[in-house]
This record gives structure tokens, C-alpha cells and sequence, in this order.
């Protein structure tokens, strides 16, 4: 089939969008690993290492605000080993250094009758006293952090014992000044560097994460412009699920056929939920290699394995703070999925190649066209792991269910695709678009789509859409109809078992020859089914 100037010249600048999208994204990865998170944090770790020594406290933390919040946590501190504290903004040396951004000097705190500090009920410390001074953005953006030193050490003393040796003697705690908080100020000016460097490698990174996830979804576009339509009363009832789910943080499962929009009823869930900021991460679990699964989900150190050059996120850090969608959740393959439970029980994860805990925090939503309870039965998918993926379950019927968006959604793509194609035309003819009503439509939404486009691209401009240029699929539905309308016989019992004969085999065909779904689809009990296979002699070929 020929294509025109206009829809030609649509497709050149589509591959050269693309073209450009992947040069930025690999360019951005580079940046985002010349210099890592992790080695600014070393850098960091050398402060928290010699800043007690050479100022001869106990104890050093720096805090940060996380971007785009206004929480405050800990980045590293002495003693934490990778705890993080979260000082409260009111009630806390730190949260009031950080909120006013003046410096504070607090002496004797343990002599204070009843005092304890925040970060003391966090750690179990004493604090005696302290030295807190704000890490101020060197861009103009206020304060960004702070720097915390607790316990000053006293210093030795020489005295002579009772033989007249010169001995040495430590007193237990001394008193900071004026000078040591000069001193710090003059620290957290350069670390000040190091935390704005952090944040924008972080920005880079999840920008990097996000173009990515673009490029990877370019391609995919049947859904990404469509307006949600909801005339049916089942689809009214699922949009009111939606509604209800969206900002309880619970996961989902979207159970339906191929193309009846489950990845845009993720979308809606994701963009109605208070995690609309963040990532979804779309993943088609039956679209990665079984030896690739781990790596994919979990990112890999550099050195992991042959071929990996660089440290690589997985699926999980990606839509850390967003969402996860797993698409044909069923096909995740077996050896991955005690794993997977793990990760998701315990919401942290290691990459390969490394043995840093990985903390996730991120919202499930899983989509399937297969029965996954029949799933768990055959074996080949983990009870526990059922259980743990969601909470709510959506079924999204089938077009044929929900006649009543047929033509408002072929009418939606027409517009669209007209737009697209920079072509006008009449709009459908009375007998396509009561074609399109009774059609079964055994692709859905996708198959009604590219039905639209071929009738778009095949119809000259300014005419009207008729039957004759449907694809080859709708006009023998067309031609069965007719025949259906033209009996050969009067005979009402001889046109039921016509009628019933020719509907069990559809819905043998279409359920694979399984009996329980195709009485479900008929809408008939299994008993009922069974008789009438008896009495009209249909055999099951479809098995």
C-alpha cells in the first residue's frame, strides 16, 4: 500500500525525533556516570572522617532537604552506618538551623534538667553540647542543609603524679566557641559545592531515567492521545474503581484482553494519585529475555558481568517515588520471582555486582490478559507473590461489552488520525459505523484504531468512509450479517439452533476451547453448555 507526501514526510520526522531523543538520553547517561552520586558521597565521608579530628568532637552529621520536599534527612553521620535520621523542621537544632539559617551554639545540654534532643531519640546518643551551621545553596537557592558537630573533647593536661612524673591527663568534655563556629562556617561553604553537585547529578539522573523512558515508549502511541471515553455503563463502573483507588496506596491489578486500554487506566491511576510527580515506569515483563530479568528489575554494578562497562538502574530505583506498571505480569518467569517477592515485601533490593541495600518506595500496578489464579494453579506463578502484588483487582471489558463507546471512539480516532494525516474527510458512512457496532472486535480498542487509520488512508480526501474500503476481516462480518438477515428457512427452532450453533463455535474459538470461559462468554452455566454440545453434536476442535 502507498503512502502519501504528507504521511511520508510524518514518518521522516518521526524517526528523526527519535534519532535525537536517543543522542540526548546517551549523552546524559554519560554525564550522570563521569561523576556519581557515590563518589561525591566518598567525598563527603572525608569530611565526616577528619572533621572530629581536627575540630576533636565525638561526633558529625550533614543534613540535606530532599528536592522537592521539605523533609530533612541525614546523608551521612558519624556512628550511622547508612541509618538515616529525619530531624523534625520544629523541635530539632538542626530543623531551626535549617528553617531560619542562622548558626547555633548550644553548650551543657546534658546538664539541662529533662533535655534529649530529636536525633538523640533516634540514635540512643547523648548530646552535651553542639555546633549547627546551615549549608547555604551557592546558586541563590537558600539553604539546602546543614552540618552538625556534637561533644567537644577537653584537652590534656600536664600535671606530675605522686613519683613527680609528668604525666598527661584528657579532661572529659570542653565547650565550643565562637571560633569553632567561624571555623565550621568556613566548611560548610565548600561542602556546599559537594551538596549542590549532589543534587544536580540526582536531577540529571532521574531526567536521564525519565528520557529514556520517552524514547523506549516513542513508538507506542496508541493510547498516549487518546481521550478517555466512558459512555458504557461497565466502563462508568471502572473509571468510579478508578476514582476510588487512586489516592489509596494500594496496589493493582488491571486483569483484561489484549488492547482494551489497561495501560491507560494505569496512567489515570498513576496521574490521579498523589505520586503523579514522580515516574511511571512501564515494563512488559513478557518482553525481556529470562536471563536478563534480574539486571533489568534490579541495574547491575560496572564489572557485574562481561559487557558491563557501567552501573545501570533497574526497573525498581526508576519508579522510585512513582509507580511501576507491570505489564503481562503472568509471563515473569519463575526464577525471578522469589526475588521479585522479596523486593516487594521488603521494598529494597541489591544491583548485581553489588552488595549496597537499595531502598525502593514505589506504588505496583500490574496488568495481565491471562486468569492468574489458573496461573498459580498450573505452577507457574507463586501464590505468595499473587497475594503481595496488589490489593484491588480491575477487570476492563472487552469492547464487545461496551457497544456503547464503538462509535465515540471511532469518532475520537478519526479526529485525531485526520489531524495526524493533515487529511479532511466526509466522516463514516450509516453502514460502517453500524458495522463497527456489531463487529466483535477480538483486538479492542487497538484493532478499532488501526481500522481508523487504514479507512483514513485509504479514503481520498473529501469523501465519505464506506464499507468498501474495510479491511478484508469486517467486510466477511458484513457479508455473515447479511446472511444471517436472508434465512433459508421460516422455521424459528431451526434459526435458534442456527443462531446458537454459530455462537458456541465463536466462543469456543475465542475462549481456545476452554469450556469454563466459554460459557462465561456466552454467558451460559457449564451444564447449560454441555447439553447444548450434546443436542446440536458441536465437537470441541479448538482444544
Amino acid at each position: 500500500m502507498s503512502i502519501s507526501e504528507d504521511e511520508r514526510s510524518y514518518l521522516i520526522e518521526s524517526v528523526l525525533i527519535r534519532k535525537r531523543l536517543t543522542e540526548i538520553r546517551v549523552r546524559m547517561d554519560r554525564v550522570a556516570n563521569a561523576w556519581t552520586v557515590d563518589n561525591y558521597e566518598d567525598l563527603l565521608g572525608f569530611y565526616i572522617d577528619i572533621l572530629p579530628r581536627v575540630m576533636r568532637t565525638e561526633r558529625c552529621t550533614i543534613y540535606i532537604i530532599e528536592m522537592g520536599t521539605d523533609k530533612i534527612c541525614s546523608m551521612l553521620g558519624t556512628g550511622l552506618d547508612k541509618k538515616q535520621i529525619q530531624p523534625p523542621r520544629k523541635g530539632s537544632i538542626a530543623g531551626e538551623v535549617i528553617s531560619t539559617g542562622v548558626p547555633i551554639i548550644r553548650n551543657n545540654l546534658d546538664k539541662q534538667h529533662g533535655f534529649h534532643t530529636e536525633v538523640d531519640a533516634q540514635t540512643g546518643f547523648i548530646t552535651r553540647n553542639t555546633v549547627c551551621v546551615p549549608i547555604k545553596s551557592l546558586a541563590g537557592y537558600g539553604v539546602t542543609g546543614a552540618i552538625q558537630i556534637l561533644n567537644k573533647k577537653g584537652r590534656k593536661k600536664a600535671f606530675k603524679d605522686d613519683q613527680k612524673d609528668i604525666l598527661e591527663k584528657e579532661s572529659e568534655w570542653d565547650s565550643f566557641s565562637q571560633q569553632d563556629l567561624e571555623m565550621l562556617e568556613q566548611v560548610a561553604h565548600f561542602l556546599s559545592m559537594s551538596i549542590e553537585s549532589i543534587i544536580l547529578n540526582q536531577e540529571i539522573i532521574r531526567i536521564s531515567s525519565q528520557l529514556n523512558f520517552e524514547v523506549e515508549r516513542f513508538d507506542k502511541e496508541y493510547f498516549r492521545d487518546t481521550p478517555f471515553i466512558a459512555e458504557s455503563s461497565a466502563m462508568k463502573d471502572v473509571l468510579e474503581m478508578v476514582k476510588l483507588v487512586c489516592n489509596t496506596p494500594v496496589n493493582v491489578l488491571l486483569q483484561g484482553e489484549n488492547g482494551t486500554g489497561k495501560e491507560l487506566i494505569a496512567r489515570l491511576i498513576h496521574k490521579g494519585s498523589e505520586r503523579r510527580d514522580k515516574s511511571l515506569v512501564a515494563v512488559n515483563c513478557a518482553a525481556i529475555p529470562e536471563n536478563l530479568m534480574e539486571s533489568e528489575f534490579f541495574g547491575y554494578e560496572k564489572g557485574a558481568f562481561t559487557g558491563a562497562d557501567q552501573r545501570k538502574k533497574g526497573r525498581f530505583e526508576e519508579a522510585n517515588g512513582g509507580t511501576l506498571l507491570l505489564d503481562e505480569v503472568a509471563d515473569m518467569p519463575a526464577i525471578i520471582q522469589p526475588k521479585f517477592l522479596r523486593a516487594i515485601q521488603e521494598g529494597e533490593g541489591c544491583r548485581l555486582g553489588g552488595n549496597k541495600v537499595i531502598k525502593y518506595d514505589l506504588r505496583i500496578i500490574c496488568a495481565t490478559n491471562k486468569d492468574l489464579r489458573t496461573e498459580i494453579k498450573k505452577g507457574r506463578f507463586r501464590e505468595d507473590l499473587f497475594f503481595r502484588l496488589f490489593s484491588v483487582e480491575i477487570q476492563i471489558p472487552p469492547l464487545r461489552e461496551r457497544k456503547e463507546d464503538i462509535i465515540p471512539l471511532a469518532m475520537s480516532f478519526l479526529e485525531e488520525l485526520s489531524k495526524k494525516f493533515n487529511k479532511k474527510l466526509a466522516g463514516f458512512s450509516p453502514e460502517v459505523l453500524n458495522l463497527f457496532e456489531a463487529f466483535h472486535w477480538p483486538g479492542n480498542i487497538r484493532q478499532l484504531r488501526r481500522e481508523v487509520e487504514r479507512l483514513i488512508a485509504l479514503t481520498p480526501s473529501g469523501e465519505m468512509i464506506f464499507i468498501d474500503k474495510c479491511s478484508p476481516e469486517l467486510q466477511k462480518s458484513c457479508e455473515a450479517q447479511i446472511q444471517c438477515r436472508e434465512p433459508s428457512t421460516l422455521s424459528i427452532p431451526e434459526q435458534v439452533k442456527i443462531l446458537e450453533t454459530s455462537l458456541i463455535g465463536k466462543a469456543l474459538k475465542e475462549a481456545g476451547g476452554n469450556l469454563a470461559q466459554t460459557s462465561r462468554l456466552l454467558g451460559i452455566t457449564r451444564q447449560g453448555l454441555y447439553k447444548k454440545l450434546k443436542r446440536y453434536q458441536i465437537k470441541n476442535h479448538s482444544k
